[in-house]
């Protein structure tokens, strides 16, 4: 799984639509679902945004698949 959709299964956990979490991280909702599907990679900068705004440590997108 990459950072995309562990972003993406966090979103989903918590509730929220992608336009409310890209608000929430302060991106746009295009940006954040090129991210979810694998288009982009996302900076450290938006990925502690990205983190912050789900409320959960950026290393949960980070660690590798068991």
């Amino acid at each position: 799984m990459d950072i995309g959709e562990k972003i993406r299964e966090e979103r989903i956990k918590k509730g929220l639509k992608q336009c409310q979490l890209a608000n929430k991280a302060g991106i746009s909702n295009t940006y954040l679902s090129d991210i979810e599907v694998g288009r982009t990679t996302p900076s450290i900068k938006t990925l502690m945004k990205i983190a912050k705004a789900l409320d959960v440590d950026c290393t949960v997108f980070l660690k590798p698949d068991n």
